[in-house]
């Protein structure tokens, strides 16, 4: 295990609006507002995009995630964290539950989704935390890491 220890900032709420793209807009608030840290939550509708639903053969060395087209309004609950990558960029990690007509789908919102309506994020962030994310060699993903 791997820990830092950080103490609250700033906290920003933030309206998306509809067809705004996450993570990317999220990633470009973190980026304007020089967020390095963050703790994130979002409550509202999605329609369109994919998430990614699991890793094609979890024992593969190499990983290949499966996606999940989504389609149609889908109400959205997730929880995420920002942090720096070995460039300085923000990187939103974020998971969600995403529902509609008494089904649920869930999963990472990494490939990107489009707002529906209207998105509620919640912005908390984390100062004086040594964590970024690092490429790791074997998986190839962005993993939250100490800094060296």
């Amino acid at each position: 295990m791997q820990y830092s220890e950080g103490t609250i900032g700033r906290v920003f709420t933030l309206r998306l609006e509809e067809d705004e793209r996450v993570p990317d807009c999220i990633e470009q608030f973190a980026k304007e507002h020089d967020i390095k840290t963050a703790y994130c939550a979002m409550l509202g509708g999605v329609d369109g995009g994919n998430i990614v639903v699991g890793p094609k053969d979890g024992e593969a060395p190499t990983i290949a995630p499966m996606l999940h087209a989504i389609t149609g309004a889908h109400e959205v609950a997730a929880l995420g964290t920002i942090f720096s990558d070995e460039e300085g960029s923000p990187i939103l990690h974020m998971h969600a539950a995403l529902g509609r007509d008494g089904k649920t789908r869930t999963g990472c919102i990494r490939p990107g989704l489009d707002v529906w309506l209207v998105g509620e994020v919640i912005i908390m962030e984390i100062l004086g935390t040594d964590m970024i994310r690092k490429t790791e060699a074997k998986s190839g993903l962005k993993l939250l890491s100490k800094r060296d």
